[in-house]
Protein backbone atom coordinates (compact mmCIF):
# COMPACT_ATOMS: atom_id res chain seq x y z
CA UNK A 1 0.00 0.00 0.00
CA UNK A 2 2.83 2.44 0.73
CA UNK A 3 4.14 2.40 -2.65
CA UNK A 4 1.25 2.65 -4.97
CA UNK A 5 0.76 5.71 -2.15
CA UNK A 6 3.78 7.51 -2.70
CA UNK A 7 4.18 7.42 -6.64
CA UNK A 8 0.45 8.83 -6.67
CA UNK A 9 1.87 11.60 -4.70
CA UNK A 10 4.86 11.74 -7.01
CA UNK A 11 2.61 12.04 -9.71
CA UNK A 12 0.38 14.87 -8.52
CA UNK A 13 3.50 16.93 -7.93
CA UNK A 14 5.92 16.14 -11.07
CA UNK A 15 3.22 16.25 -14.04
CA UNK A 16 3.55 18.86 -16.32
CA UNK A 17 -0.12 18.65 -17.09
CA UNK A 18 -1.46 19.11 -13.76
CA UNK A 19 1.20 22.04 -12.93
CA UNK A 20 -0.29 23.75 -16.25
CA UNK A 21 -3.69 23.43 -15.18
CA UNK A 22 -2.46 25.06 -11.96
CA UNK A 23 -0.76 27.84 -13.60
CA UNK A 24 -3.72 28.92 -15.77
CA UNK A 25 -5.90 28.72 -12.57
CA UNK A 26 -3.86 31.02 -10.27
CA UNK A 27 -3.57 33.21 -13.93
CA UNK A 28 -7.06 33.12 -14.37
CA UNK A 29 -7.88 33.73 -10.18
CA UNK A 30 -4.98 37.10 -10.49
CA UNK A 31 -6.82 38.17 -13.85
CA UNK A 32 -10.39 38.19 -11.68
CA UNK A 33 -8.61 40.53 -9.02
CA UNK A 34 -7.07 42.41 -11.68
CA UNK A 35 -9.80 43.57 -13.68
CA UNK A 36 -12.20 43.77 -10.45
CA UNK A 37 -10.23 46.42 -9.28
CA UNK A 38 -9.59 48.21 -12.69
CA UNK A 39 -13.82 47.85 -12.94
CA UNK A 40 -14.06 49.50 -9.79
CA UNK A 41 -11.59 52.37 -10.45
CA UNK A 42 -13.54 52.99 -13.44
CA UNK A 43 -16.66 52.89 -12.17
CA UNK A 44 -15.53 55.61 -9.30
CA UNK A 45 -14.25 57.85 -11.99
CA UNK A 46 -17.39 57.81 -14.51
CA UNK A 47 -19.28 58.72 -11.65
CA UNK A 48 -17.46 61.47 -10.38
CA UNK A 49 -17.52 62.93 -13.56
CA UNK A 50 -20.89 62.59 -14.13
CA UNK A 51 -21.53 64.56 -11.20
CA UNK A 52 -19.35 66.82 -11.75
CA UNK A 53 -20.61 67.76 -14.86
CA UNK A 54 -24.11 67.45 -14.35
CA UNK A 55 -24.23 68.89 -10.77
CA UNK A 56 -25.02 72.18 -11.61
CA UNK A 57 -26.99 71.56 -14.95
CA UNK A 58 -29.64 68.90 -14.02
CA UNK A 59 -31.76 69.60 -16.22
CA UNK A 60 -29.86 68.53 -18.89
CA UNK A 61 -30.16 65.23 -17.57
CA UNK A 62 -33.60 65.01 -18.76
CA UNK A 63 -32.10 64.39 -22.46
CA UNK A 64 -28.83 62.60 -21.33
CA UNK A 65 -30.22 59.56 -19.08
CA UNK A 66 -32.95 58.42 -21.23
CA UNK A 67 -30.24 59.09 -24.37
CA UNK A 68 -28.21 56.66 -22.09
CA UNK A 69 -30.90 53.81 -20.83
CA UNK A 70 -31.77 53.89 -24.59
CA UNK A 71 -28.59 53.41 -25.80
CA UNK A 72 -27.36 50.73 -23.39
CA UNK A 73 -31.20 48.62 -23.97
CA UNK A 74 -29.97 49.12 -27.87
CA UNK A 75 -26.88 47.47 -27.43
CA UNK A 76 -27.81 44.65 -25.00
CA UNK A 77 -30.68 43.74 -27.07
CA UNK A 78 -29.26 43.69 -30.43
CA UNK A 79 -25.38 42.65 -29.64
CA UNK A 80 -24.82 41.36 -26.11
CA UNK A 81 -27.74 39.70 -25.06
CA UNK A 82 -27.26 38.22 -21.91
CA UNK A 83 -24.79 41.21 -20.28
CA UNK A 84 -28.75 42.69 -19.10
CA UNK A 85 -29.08 43.18 -15.30
CA UNK A 86 -27.17 42.19 -12.48
CA UNK A 87 -25.21 39.51 -13.80
CA UNK A 88 -25.84 37.23 -10.79
CA UNK A 89 -28.77 35.78 -12.34
CA UNK A 90 -27.09 34.41 -15.26
CA UNK A 91 -24.05 33.25 -12.89
CA UNK A 92 -26.48 30.84 -11.18
CA UNK A 93 -28.44 30.07 -13.97
CA UNK A 94 -24.78 28.96 -15.78
CA UNK A 95 -24.39 26.55 -13.24
CA UNK A 96 -27.81 25.06 -13.64
CA UNK A 97 -27.21 24.59 -17.64
CA UNK A 98 -25.32 21.63 -18.79
CA UNK A 99 -23.96 22.09 -22.28
CA UNK A 100 -21.08 24.70 -23.26
CA UNK A 101 -23.19 26.12 -25.24
CA UNK A 102 -25.93 27.01 -23.06
CA UNK A 103 -23.37 28.28 -20.35
CA UNK A 104 -21.56 30.78 -23.43
CA UNK A 105 -24.59 32.01 -23.89
CA UNK A 106 -24.27 33.56 -20.55
CA UNK A 107 -20.60 33.83 -19.16
CA UNK A 108 -17.95 34.64 -22.15
CA UNK A 109 -15.45 37.56 -22.54
CA UNK A 110 -17.39 38.64 -24.87
CA UNK A 111 -19.93 39.75 -22.43
CA UNK A 112 -17.48 40.45 -19.64
CA UNK A 113 -16.00 43.35 -21.95
CA UNK A 114 -19.81 44.09 -23.11
CA UNK A 115 -20.76 44.28 -19.14
CA UNK A 116 -18.33 46.71 -18.21
CA UNK A 117 -18.36 49.01 -20.72
CA UNK A 118 -22.17 49.27 -20.31
CA UNK A 119 -22.46 49.40 -16.97
CA UNK A 120 -19.88 52.14 -17.27
CA UNK A 121 -22.22 53.80 -19.48
CA UNK A 122 -25.65 53.47 -17.17
CA UNK A 123 -23.10 55.18 -14.08
CA UNK A 124 -22.00 57.45 -16.64
CA UNK A 125 -25.71 58.48 -17.48
CA UNK A 126 -27.19 58.73 -13.79
CA UNK A 127 -28.37 55.11 -13.69
CA UNK A 128 -28.85 53.83 -9.58
CA UNK A 129 -27.00 50.69 -10.43
CA UNK A 130 -24.00 49.29 -8.75
CA UNK A 131 -20.49 47.34 -10.05
CA UNK A 132 -20.40 44.48 -8.13
CA UNK A 133 -23.38 42.30 -9.83
CA UNK A 134 -21.78 42.46 -12.79
CA UNK A 135 -18.47 41.48 -11.24
CA UNK A 136 -19.47 38.35 -10.60
CA UNK A 137 -20.29 37.65 -13.58
CA UNK A 138 -17.13 38.71 -14.99
CA UNK A 139 -15.22 36.64 -12.46
CA UNK A 140 -17.49 33.80 -13.31
CA UNK A 141 -17.16 34.47 -16.88
CA UNK A 142 -13.25 34.38 -16.90
CA UNK A 143 -12.95 31.02 -14.87
CA UNK A 144 -15.57 29.49 -16.88
CA UNK A 145 -13.02 30.02 -20.05
CA UNK A 146 -10.25 29.17 -17.30
CA UNK A 147 -11.83 25.90 -16.84
CA UNK A 148 -11.82 25.47 -20.58
CA UNK A 149 -8.16 26.49 -21.41
CA UNK A 150 -6.78 24.56 -18.76
CA UNK A 151 -8.53 21.64 -19.51
CA UNK A 152 -9.69 21.25 -15.62
CA UNK A 153 -13.17 20.28 -16.96
CA UNK A 154 -15.29 21.16 -13.36
CA UNK A 155 -17.14 24.47 -15.21
CA UNK A 156 -19.64 24.06 -12.29
CA UNK A 157 -16.74 24.88 -9.41
CA UNK A 158 -14.95 27.14 -11.21
CA UNK A 159 -17.91 29.30 -11.87
CA UNK A 160 -18.61 29.24 -8.47
CA UNK A 161 -15.30 30.17 -7.34
CA UNK A 162 -15.59 33.13 -10.16
CA UNK A 163 -18.36 34.32 -8.69
CA UNK A 164 -16.59 34.64 -5.38
CA UNK A 165 -13.36 35.87 -6.32
CA UNK A 166 -15.17 39.01 -8.02
CA UNK A 167 -17.76 39.83 -4.58
CA UNK A 168 -14.09 39.63 -2.92
CA UNK A 169 -12.30 41.82 -4.90
CA UNK A 170 -14.91 44.31 -5.61
CA UNK A 171 -15.71 44.79 -2.13
CA UNK A 172 -12.22 43.92 -0.66
CA UNK A 173 -13.90 41.29 1.70
CA UNK A 174 -13.08 38.47 0.99
CA UNK A 175 -15.31 36.29 3.97
CA UNK A 176 -18.07 37.66 2.36
CA UNK A 177 -17.29 36.14 -1.37
CA UNK A 178 -16.96 32.67 0.41
CA UNK A 179 -20.23 33.08 2.34
CA UNK A 180 -22.04 35.00 -0.96
CA UNK A 181 -20.76 31.80 -2.61
CA UNK A 182 -22.35 28.81 -0.36
CA UNK A 183 -25.27 31.17 0.18
CA UNK A 184 -26.76 33.02 -3.20
CA UNK A 185 -25.01 31.24 -5.82
CA UNK A 186 -24.62 28.02 -4.97
CA UNK A 187 -27.56 28.06 -2.05
CA UNK A 188 -25.51 25.29 -0.74
CA UNK A 189 -22.44 24.11 0.73
CA UNK A 190 -20.55 22.14 -1.67
CA UNK A 191 -16.87 20.50 -0.09
CA UNK A 192 -15.74 19.46 -3.74
CA UNK A 193 -15.74 22.88 -4.58
CA UNK A 194 -14.52 24.85 -2.11
CA UNK A 195 -10.67 24.75 -2.38
CA UNK A 196 -11.61 26.43 -5.27
CA UNK A 197 -13.43 28.81 -4.01
CA UNK A 198 -10.80 29.89 -1.53
CA UNK A 199 -8.12 29.51 -3.57
CA UNK A 200 -10.04 32.46 -6.16
CA UNK A 201 -10.70 34.16 -3.62
CA UNK A 202 -7.51 34.51 -1.93
CA UNK A 203 -5.71 34.64 -5.91
CA UNK A 204 -8.02 37.85 -6.65
CA UNK A 205 -7.72 39.16 -2.85
CA UNK A 206 -4.05 39.32 -3.30
CA UNK A 207 -4.58 41.23 -6.41
CA UNK A 208 -6.65 43.83 -4.88
CA UNK A 209 -4.42 44.12 -2.27
CA UNK A 210 -1.59 44.70 -4.58
CA UNK A 211 -3.44 47.70 -6.18
CA UNK A 212 -5.09 49.32 -3.67
CA UNK A 213 -4.18 47.82 -0.44
CA UNK A 214 -5.78 46.95 2.66
CA UNK A 215 -8.64 49.22 2.51
CA UNK A 216 -12.38 48.98 4.40
CA UNK A 217 -14.89 49.82 1.56
CA UNK A 218 -16.79 52.67 3.81
CA UNK A 219 -14.23 53.49 6.16
CA UNK A 220 -13.05 52.13 9.83
CA UNK A 221 -16.18 52.61 12.38
CA UNK A 222 -16.38 51.14 16.15
CA UNK A 223 -19.90 52.37 16.77
CA UNK A 224 -22.11 50.24 19.17
CA UNK A 225 -25.62 50.44 20.34
CA UNK A 226 -24.70 51.47 23.71
CA UNK A 227 -27.63 51.39 26.15
CA UNK A 228 -29.80 48.50 26.25
CA UNK A 229 -32.74 50.95 25.18
CA UNK A 230 -31.53 51.38 21.71
CA UNK A 231 -31.13 47.82 21.01
CA UNK A 232 -34.87 48.13 20.32
CA UNK A 233 -33.60 49.64 17.24
CA UNK A 234 -32.34 45.64 15.64
CA UNK A 235 -36.31 45.10 15.49
CA UNK A 236 -37.35 48.60 13.95
CA UNK A 237 -34.51 48.32 11.30
CA UNK A 238 -35.06 44.68 10.64
CA UNK A 239 -38.64 44.39 10.32
CA UNK A 240 -38.83 47.99 8.44
CA UNK A 241 -35.66 47.17 6.37
CA UNK A 242 -36.64 43.78 5.49
CA UNK A 243 -40.55 45.00 4.50
CA UNK A 244 -38.74 47.64 2.01
CA UNK A 245 -36.77 45.31 0.81
CA UNK A 246 -39.48 42.51 0.19
CA UNK A 247 -41.21 45.30 -1.20
CA UNK A 248 -38.63 45.46 -3.60
CA UNK A 249 -37.77 42.45 -4.79
CA UNK A 250 -41.61 41.93 -5.31
CA UNK A 251 -41.52 44.90 -7.93
CA UNK A 252 -38.87 43.87 -9.23
CA UNK A 253 -40.00 40.34 -10.23
CA UNK A 254 -43.63 41.93 -11.04
CA UNK A 255 -42.10 43.83 -13.20
CA UNK A 256 -39.38 41.90 -14.76
CA UNK A 257 -42.67 39.25 -15.82
CA UNK A 258 -44.94 42.10 -17.30
CA UNK A 259 -42.25 43.46 -19.43
CA UNK A 260 -40.60 40.22 -20.43
CA UNK A 261 -44.28 39.16 -21.27
CA UNK A 262 -44.44 43.05 -23.09
CA UNK A 263 -41.58 42.61 -24.81
CA UNK A 264 -42.24 39.17 -26.72
CA UNK A 265 -43.60 40.83 -29.48
CA UNK A 266 -40.94 43.90 -31.33
CA UNK A 267 -38.84 43.42 -28.77
CA UNK A 268 -36.33 46.12 -29.82
CA UNK A 269 -38.80 48.71 -30.28
CA UNK A 270 -40.67 47.64 -27.01
CA UNK A 271 -37.22 47.55 -25.27
CA UNK A 272 -36.17 51.13 -25.97
CA UNK A 273 -39.78 52.77 -25.22
CA UNK A 274 -39.05 51.19 -21.46
CA UNK A 275 -35.74 52.38 -21.52
CA UNK A 276 -36.57 55.79 -22.18
CA UNK A 277 -39.58 56.13 -20.03
CA UNK A 278 -37.53 54.47 -17.41
CA UNK A 279 -34.70 57.16 -18.04
CA UNK A 280 -36.96 60.19 -18.18
CA UNK A 281 -38.36 59.08 -15.06
CA UNK A 282 -34.75 58.44 -13.23
CA UNK A 283 -33.70 61.89 -14.41
CA UNK A 284 -36.52 63.45 -12.90
CA UNK A 285 -36.18 62.05 -9.57
CA UNK A 286 -32.35 63.38 -9.34
CA UNK A 287 -34.01 66.42 -10.24
CA UNK A 288 -36.44 66.74 -7.42
CA UNK A 289 -33.57 65.33 -5.02
CA UNK A 290 -30.18 67.08 -6.14
CA UNK A 291 -28.63 64.43 -7.50
CA UNK A 292 -29.10 62.58 -4.60
CA UNK A 293 -30.21 58.93 -6.48
CA UNK A 294 -27.64 59.30 -9.29
CA UNK A 295 -24.90 56.38 -9.15
CA UNK A 296 -24.31 54.03 -6.66
CA UNK A 297 -25.04 55.66 -3.65
CA UNK A 298 -21.86 54.90 -2.20
CA UNK A 299 -20.84 58.96 -1.05
CA UNK A 300 -24.49 59.05 0.94
CA UNK A 301 -24.09 55.74 2.60
CA UNK A 302 -20.43 56.43 3.61
CA UNK A 303 -21.35 59.82 4.69
CA UNK A 304 -23.95 58.81 7.02
CA UNK A 305 -22.29 55.88 8.81
CA UNK A 306 -19.72 58.98 9.68
CA UNK A 307 -22.61 61.20 11.20
CA UNK A 308 -23.45 63.27 8.35
CA UNK A 309 -27.13 64.10 7.87
CA UNK A 310 -29.32 62.66 4.91
CA UNK A 311 -32.87 63.69 3.73
CA UNK A 312 -35.32 61.81 4.94
CA UNK A 313 -36.95 61.13 1.39
CA UNK A 314 -33.87 59.48 0.39
CA UNK A 315 -34.51 55.65 1.22
CA UNK A 316 -37.51 55.67 -0.88
CA UNK A 317 -36.05 58.30 -3.94
CA UNK A 318 -33.10 55.65 -4.02
CA UNK A 319 -35.05 52.63 -4.03
CA UNK A 320 -37.60 54.33 -7.05
CA UNK A 321 -34.21 55.08 -8.53
CA UNK A 322 -32.55 51.23 -8.48
CA UNK A 323 -36.19 50.13 -9.24
CA UNK A 324 -36.11 51.66 -12.50
CA UNK A 325 -32.71 51.14 -13.63
CA UNK A 326 -33.35 47.67 -12.90
CA UNK A 327 -36.60 47.12 -14.84
CA UNK A 328 -35.28 49.29 -17.46
CA UNK A 329 -32.77 46.38 -18.16
CA UNK A 330 -29.64 47.97 -18.21
CA UNK A 331 -26.45 46.02 -17.28
CA UNK A 332 -25.71 47.14 -13.89
CA UNK A 333 -25.94 45.67 -10.29
CA UNK A 334 -28.20 46.38 -7.11
CA UNK A 335 -25.59 45.44 -4.34
CA UNK A 336 -24.41 49.07 -3.22
CA UNK A 337 -27.61 50.86 -4.18
CA UNK A 338 -29.31 48.45 -2.01
CA UNK A 339 -26.80 49.37 0.93
CA UNK A 340 -27.34 52.93 0.39
CA UNK A 341 -31.17 52.85 0.84
CA UNK A 342 -30.50 50.63 3.64
CA UNK A 343 -28.15 53.55 5.38
CA UNK A 344 -31.66 55.56 4.47
CA UNK A 345 -33.70 53.71 6.69
CA UNK A 346 -31.16 53.37 9.22
CA UNK A 347 -30.93 57.07 9.19
CA UNK A 348 -34.60 57.53 9.29
CA UNK A 349 -34.85 54.58 12.75
CA UNK A 350 -31.85 56.62 14.71
CA UNK A 351 -33.87 60.03 14.72
CA UNK A 352 -35.79 57.72 16.91
CA UNK A 353 -32.91 56.89 19.61
CA UNK A 354 -31.57 60.13 20.07
CA UNK A 355 -28.92 59.24 22.51
CA UNK A 356 -27.19 56.36 20.32
CA UNK A 357 -24.49 56.68 17.99
CA UNK A 358 -26.50 57.43 14.51
CA UNK A 359 -23.84 54.92 12.28
CA UNK A 360 -24.56 51.75 14.64
CA UNK A 361 -28.66 52.75 13.53
CA UNK A 362 -27.33 52.86 10.11
CA UNK A 363 -25.23 49.34 9.61
CA UNK A 364 -28.49 47.95 11.10
CA UNK A 365 -30.70 49.39 8.56
CA UNK A 366 -28.34 48.22 5.89
CA UNK A 367 -28.18 44.66 7.14
CA UNK A 368 -32.25 44.63 7.41
CA UNK A 369 -33.00 46.23 3.73
CA UNK A 370 -30.28 44.25 2.42
CA UNK A 371 -30.90 40.98 3.69
CA UNK A 372 -35.30 41.60 2.63
CA UNK A 373 -33.60 42.27 -0.42
CA UNK A 374 -31.73 39.42 -1.43
CA UNK A 375 -32.68 37.15 1.24
CA UNK A 376 -28.93 36.45 1.55
CA UNK A 377 -28.72 37.38 5.64
CA UNK A 378 -25.41 35.78 6.57
CA UNK A 379 -23.78 37.78 3.58
CA UNK A 380 -25.53 41.09 4.67
CA UNK A 381 -23.84 40.59 8.09
CA UNK A 382 -20.64 39.43 6.78
CA UNK A 383 -20.24 41.75 4.20
CA UNK A 384 -21.23 44.94 6.48
CA UNK A 385 -18.71 44.01 9.20
CA UNK A 386 -16.29 43.90 6.45
CA UNK A 387 -16.93 46.85 4.87
CA UNK A 388 -16.89 49.04 8.28
CA UNK A 389 -14.29 47.01 9.92
CA UNK A 390 -16.71 47.22 12.99
CA UNK A 391 -16.83 43.43 15.03
CA UNK A 392 -18.76 44.92 17.99
CA UNK A 393 -21.90 45.53 16.10
CA UNK A 394 -21.87 41.42 14.90
CA UNK A 395 -24.64 40.42 17.26
CA UNK A 396 -26.90 43.16 16.51
CA UNK A 397 -26.17 43.06 12.98
CA UNK A 398 -27.10 39.32 12.49
CA UNK A 399 -30.25 40.07 14.86
CA UNK A 400 -31.29 42.73 12.07
CA UNK A 401 -30.30 40.52 8.96
CA UNK A 402 -31.85 37.38 10.29
CA UNK A 403 -35.46 39.87 11.00
CA UNK A 404 -34.96 41.38 7.52
CA UNK A 405 -34.75 37.64 5.90
CA UNK A 406 -37.84 36.24 8.12
CA UNK A 407 -40.65 39.72 6.99
CA UNK A 408 -39.07 38.88 3.18
CA UNK A 409 -39.72 35.22 3.36
CA UNK A 410 -42.96 36.29 4.39
CA UNK A 411 -43.96 38.44 1.31
CA UNK A 412 -41.51 36.54 -1.17
CA UNK A 413 -41.08 32.82 -0.97
CA UNK A 414 -38.06 32.50 -3.64
CA UNK A 415 -34.81 34.92 -3.28
CA UNK A 416 -34.52 37.75 -5.65
CA UNK A 417 -31.91 36.22 -7.58
CA UNK A 418 -32.88 32.84 -8.13
CA UNK A 419 -35.91 33.80 -8.89
CA UNK A 420 -34.54 36.11 -11.98
CA UNK A 421 -32.24 33.09 -12.87
CA UNK A 422 -35.67 30.59 -14.04
CA UNK A 423 -35.58 33.42 -16.92
CA UNK A 424 -32.77 32.93 -18.14
CA UNK A 425 -32.77 28.65 -17.57
CA UNK A 426 -36.29 28.80 -19.41
CA UNK A 427 -34.24 30.49 -22.28
CA UNK A 428 -31.71 28.23 -23.28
Amino acid sequence: MPVPSFRRQQHLYLSLTLWRRRLVFWVGALAVGVISVGFALGADWVQHWFTGTFAGHRWWTLAVTPAGFMLSAFLCRRFFPGAQGSGIPQTIAARVLRTPEQRTRLLSLKLTAAKVFLTLLGLGTGASIGREGPTVQVGASIMLYTARWSGMGRERGLILAGGAAGVAAAFNTPLAGIVFAIEELSRAYEARTSFLVLSAVILAGLASLGILGNYSYFGVTDASLGEPLNWLSVAVCGIGGGLLGALFAKLTLLGTIRLRNLMAVRPIRRSLLVAGVCGLLVALLAVATDGATWGTGYEQARGALEGHGLVWYFAPAKLAATLLSTLAGLPGGIFAPSLAVGAGVGHLAAALFPHAVPGAIVVLGMAGYFAGAVQAPITAFVIITEMTANHTMIIPLMMSAALGYGVSRLINPHPLYEALSAGFITKA
